[in-house]
């Protein structure tokens, strides 16, 4: 089990892809913007009919010939970069994995580091999987699903999955069933009583990145004061001179049942006394308390209202190191991991709790297209917890953020290739371990049509991982068969047990054929993917010969992706009773064509990207949450009294369902010990990229019981 950490076996090939792609190079950014001079998105025409002087067409009528005569000029120099560069796609890799070892300052601020793979609990552990399509493709390309600027998206999509992740996750819990003066609908309105900036996000330190350009990115730095002196911006304590509580947004002096101002106390300065987060007998809080590096469950005091009869909060941030090793780069071969690994995970800190810092204020972002850094906080009660439908058995939610401590990432679409270094690079601050690049150009195998893009497919992980393995779809027609998509396969390694055997997972990320009209394709592609993973998890599980090895304890088996049907439309009932869903569960589904009632569409409607209530993720969140917004700005099945049209705004049609949901996570109990269990601890619904994609993200939290008590 070796991991490919170089596109081409020799030094010689690595040279001469570098040497035609500098040829080719010129002359495939000339025609993608060409391309995209002539696809205007919905943004660009707004602010071309607001140009009075119309220079922005005239510099179009400019450039379009320019473009034209240099490409022109280009093409003999392209050929013979291709003929030197179509041959050696046939010996590339089929993937490209990075490794990126946080420096020891950045690991003590809990920025970045690898899951905690020390000595498996007995209760078990939860792991977080998120799913998303990023919509990365040549910018001309991206125009007709109304996006532009892939680069700048790239960089963005990247900050802002690593903003999310890196929160600490706060769930405040109440015993009491009766004291429900704490509610979530208080803490609501966090994410939107906070100052806004151009783009909010961990700071940023260097790393030692494997295969992977170094970034030269700066930014600027802002603390909270209750947690480093002399900082500002704390969302507890508005600036002096603001009047009202932050935690409330009808802008009252005093509200009878917040719990941070209760009765006489004052809120109309920065510092107040009265502030009962900061009073001096609250020792055990998680906010000023000592002990809140790691992960505090306070005990109940009668000076903070945080703790205040029966509540208790529970701040959960990555997990120390274990072990403390210094990582190394490397191969994996073998049972071990291809690296040195720091076993461990990021430390939570005071300090890491509480940085935020002012991004790059690049063309064409906008400050109502990304968040403040808001800590996640969840209510539950104690015994049994209060959901919000009765019938179920896990949280479920539209949330703006990414879900907080994320273990594991997979991304459809990062098709560009300039874009995947940009993404990648940003996620590497966060997760240490990549696979990027998958999928071959050219004529390869299976894929006999010529593939101009890769399978557009990227994983990342907080866990080591142990072998992987990419597969081309054969069947692939129309403009899908110009990419290489398939399925990409991974083993992680996520624990080991008291016994010494690896406590392991599988991953499974992939992009099915999207043309409509194409059914059995589809089920074709699916009857692949179970094939492959079957033949994956087998060998994979091999031990070599002669060596005696105890056999891998499986954790979990998921499944995450955009297959490209839905559990409503009609016209894909095959693919809705297909063989996959009996061997893997869907936690948005009740049946075959029937999802459940808090089940979303992923798919937005393109035309709406831009409008001002879906362009912020607090935005788009509200929208999600309200069903006359999803009907605007979802995309919908299509039905037999509607004609087929690009835009879906402002139509009269009565629409069943809550829009089509194309993007899954799955999983899967089979192959588990007879005495582990799997239990759904939530399951949400992602925004956070808005106006960055035409997709919702969707991720699901999942505990691994082992039915064991702790000693």
């Amino acid at each position: 089990m070796v991991l490919h950490t170089t596109p081409y076996s020799s030094a010689c090939m690595h040279f001469l892809d570098g040497l035609s792609w500098s040829l080719v190079f010129p002359c495939y950014w000339l025609l993608d913007r060409l391309l995209a001079s002539c696809v205007a998105t919905s943004l660009e025409k707004r602010q071309r009919s607001q140009d009075p002087c119309s220079f922005l067409t005239l510099c179009v009528l400019i450039t379009t010939p320019l473009y034209l005569l240099l490409l022109l000029t280009s093409l003999p120099f392209a050929l013979l970069g291709f003929l030197i560069w179509a041959p050696l796609q046939a010996v590339r890799q089929p993937y490209l994995y990075t490794y990126s070892r946080p420096d020891k300052h950045q690991a003590e601020q809990g920025q970045a580091g690898p899951g905690a793979v020390g000595e498996w609990r007995p209760q078990g552990r939860s792991f977080c999987f998120c799913s998303a399509n990023v919509c990365l493709l040549p910018d001309s390309l991206a125009r007709f699903n109304n996006l532009s600027d892939t680069h700048r998206r790239a960089r963005e999509v990247g900050k802002r999955i690593r903003n999310g992740a890196s929160r600490p996750q706060i769930k405040i819990y109440i015993d009491s069933p009766t004291n429900t003066s704490i509610s979530a609908t208080s803490f609501s309105s966090l994410a939107t009583g906070f100052r806004r900036t151009s783009s909010l996000d961990q700071r940023p330190e260097q790393t030692h990145t494997t295969n992977a350009p170094a970034d030269a990115e700066s930014e600027a730095v802002t603390e909270c004061p209750v947690h480093s002196t002399g900082a500002v911006d704390c969302p507890v304590h508005p600036a002096a001179g603001d009047q009202g509580c932050p935690l409330h947004t009808d802008g009252a002096d005093t509200v009878a049942d917040c719990q941070l101002h209760p009765a006489g106390a004052n809120n109309n300065s920065g510092e107040s006394t009265d502030c009962p987060v900061h009073s001096p007998g609250s020792t055990d809080c998680p906010v000023h308390g000592e002990e809140s590096q790691t992960q505090t469950q306070t005990q109940t005091s009668s000076d903070c209202p945080f703790h205040s009869s029966g509540v208790q909060i529970s701040i959960s941030a990555p997990e120390p190191d274990p072990q403390g090793e210094e990582a190394e780069r490397g191969n994996h071969r073998g049972g071990e991991p291809g690296v040195g690994v720091d076993s461990g995970s990021m430390t939570a800190s005071r300090e890491s709790l509480s940085r935020y810092h002012g991004g790059d204020t690049g063309a064409g972002t906008t400050s109502n297209n990304t968040l403040t850094h808001v800590p996640r906080m969840s209510i539950f009660k104690r015994p049994g917890r209060k959901r919000r439908h009765g019938d179920e058995t896990f949280d479920h939610e539209v949330s703006a953020f990414f879900p907080a401590n994320l273990d594991f990432l997979a991304l459809q679409e990062v098709f560009d290739h300039g874009s995947t270094t940009r993404l990648r690079r940003q996620l590497h601050r966060y997760f240490p371990f990549v696979l990027s690049d998958v999928g071959r150009y050219g004529w390869k195998g299976c894929c006999s049509r010529f593939k101009f893009l890769n399978s557009g497919l990227m994983l990342a992980s907080r866990y080591p991982i142990l072998d992987a393995r990419f597969e081309c779809y054969p069947n692939g027609r129309g403009e899908d068969a110009l990419a290489a998509k398939g399925a990409l396969f991974a083993k992680v390694h996520v624990g080991t047990s008291h016994q010494e055997q690896r406590v392991v997972g599988y991953l499974t990320c992939t992009h099915l054929h999207a043309i409509e009209g194409t059914v059995t394709l589809r089920c074709e592609q699916l009857d692949l993917l179970l094939r492959w993973g079957s033949e994956f998890r087998q060998s994979s599980s091999q031990t070599p010969e002669g060596e005696k090895v105890l056999e891998d304890l499986v954790a979990f088996d998921v499944i995450l992706g955009d297959l490209n049907f839905d559990n409503c439309s009609s016209e894909d009932k095959l693919e809705q009773q297909h063989a996959l869903f009996t061997q893997y569960k869907d936690p948005c589904r009740l049946g075959p064509g029937e999802d459940k009632p808090w089940a979303l569409g992923t798919l937005l409607d393109p035309s709406g990207l831009y409008d001002d209530e879906v362009s912020s993720p607090e935005g788009l969140q509200k929208v999600m949450e309200n069903e006359d917004g999803r009907k605007e700005y979802l995309v919908f099945p299509p039905s037999k009294s509607q004609c087929p049209a690009n835009s879906q705004k402002g139509r009269k049609i009565p629409l069943k369902g809550n829009g089509r949901r194309i993007d899954y996570i799955l999983y899967s109990d089979e192959g588990l010990n007879q005495d582990w269990k799997l239990e759904i601890e939530d399951f949400s619904f992602v925004t956070q990229l808005a106006g960055l994609t035409d997709h919702l993200s969707v991720a699901m939290r999942l505990a691994v019981s082992t039915g064991e008590e702790e000693s």
